[in-house]
């Protein structure tokens, strides 16, 4: 009876060998955020020294027009609203886990219906500001179509650790949860940017004391970068405004975000110092031409995926970074990659089946993990806003080798940086 007994309490210490370690990894993997260093993350994916606040603000763009309505070039005006996620250096001791609400799916398709999902960050909502330490520098960020402030919370969080004020925009009528034809995103989305950097950088909010307008960076991914690159100065090409005309019955509205609207010109904002542009769309659809990406002269980091089969790369993006000639300009390439060099990893419930396949695809790389991509944008973002909001001299981290796989670029694990190119181009 005993050796029956005994052997029993083997079996079970041995499944409990096998069982425990699986346990530990698990607890260990829901304590893992979006946006954490894995063990070769790059020397500037830390997160910085400041705990995170977040807030939820409410804007208004007065007056817009209304174009989902435009009949017969007859353009209707609307007050255009604008939900706003900021997040800041915090005045807290200790900073726990938040719970961020967000859905997948897209408005309106019968095969991807919207599902609500929550995802944890590391912030504390509503958590008083830093209000010791100065003026922070502002940056605006632009999701994709389809979105939400939400996409990049990896990216997010990090600057504001790091002494930045971001704010991410909802897109209205670009969003997973509102999304509307897309004459809408062509039209408002430089709109919507140049909007909220003035609201953040000059309006009445409970950051306005802490808010350095004057240096102030602006991030977009896809339809975020073409929002982001036109408000830096590459005005849509006479042969877009054309098009949106034939879309829209006739309005002419994009016009006044073409380079020969004396609108356009005036809009130029000095406060704004860097771009960082994620896989822009629009080159190989005849967005720009090549005199409309002279009118770019802010410093731009442009990140793409040299496969990217939604903003093209060699005809698209790269096209973009070679013709923007009066810019200081660098393009971080990731070899293999296709679109998705800027969203976050794929929630846990984008793994279910049945799942239309693109839940997944909104956000994987098919052959990079979601989160080294993550930590190596952390790093270069850091490095290139760094140099341009804050004045400090990451020229180590920027002027390096082209190829990573020559030799191991300063500030990654040795022998980790593969598969990357990075190149870099002064004004003619």
């Amino acid at each position: 009876m005993k050796t029956v007994q005994s052997r029993k309490l083997l079996r079970t210490l041995f499944v409990m060998g096998l069982l425990l370690p699986t346990l530990v990894i698990a607890q260990k993997e829901t304590s893992f955020v979006y946006g954490d260093a894995l063990p070769d993350a790059p020397e500037l994916s830390a997160r910085g020294s400041y705990k995170v606040g977040v807030r939820t603000l409410e804007f208004v763009n007065k007056g817009q027009v209304d174009i989902l309505n435009s009949k017969e070039g007859n353009d209707p005006l609307y007050d255009r609203p604008l939900t706003v996620e900021v997040w800041y250096p915090a005045a807290i001791e200790t900073e726990g886990l938040i719970s961020y609400d967000e859905v997948m799916g897209t408005n309106g398709d019968p095969n991807r219906p919207i599902i609500p999902f929550t995802f944890n960050g590391r912030a504390t909502r509503d958590a008083a500001p830093v209000t010791s330490d100065g003026k922070f520098p502002l940056v605006v960020v632009s999701h994709g179509y389809v979105g939400s402030r939400y996409l990049m919370t990896y990216l997010t969080e990090n600057l504001a650790s790091k002494g930045y004020i971001v704010a991410a925009i909802d897109h209205t009528e670009s969003t997973f949860k509102d999304a509307a034809p897309f004459q809408s995103t062509l039209l408002n989305r430089s709109k919507d940017i140049l909007f909220v950097v003035n609201e953040m950088a000059a309006g009445k909010h409970f950051l306005s004391d802490q808010v350095d307008g004057d240096n102030t960076g602006i991030v977009g991914y896809s339809m975020g970068g073409y929002g982001v690159l036109n408000v830096a100065g590459a005005a849509y090409s006479e042969f877009a405004i054309n098009f949106f005309k034939g879309m829209t019955g006739g309005s002419n509205a994009l016009a006044v975000r073409g380079s020969a609207s004396e609108e356009y010109q005036n809009s130029m904002d000095p406060r704004i110092k860097a771009v960082v542009a994620f896989a822009p769309w629009g080159m190989e659809r005849g967005v720009w031409d090549a005199e409309t990406l002279k009118g770019l002269k802010t410093p731009t980091l442009f990140v793409a995926g040299d496969q990217d089969d939604v903003s093209g790369y060699e005809k698209g993006i790269k096209a973009i970074y070679e013709g923007a000639v009066n810019a200081d300009r660098y393009l971080l390439t990731y070899m293999d990659a296709r679109h998705n060099v800027a969203p976050n990893p794929p929630p846990a419930e984008a793994l279910q089946a049945g799942l239309h396949i693109d839940e997944y695809y909104r956000y994987a790389e098919p052959s990079w993990d979601q989160r080294r991509i993550n930590n190596i944008n952390q790093h270069f973002v850091t490095a290139f806003l760094g140099t341009h909001l804050k004045q400090k001299d990451y020229s180590k981290f920027l002027d390096i080798k082209e190829d990573s796989n020559e030799e191991t670029w300063p500030g990654f694990v040795p022998r980790s940086s593969t598969g990357m190119e990075l190149l870099h181009a002064v004004p003619e």
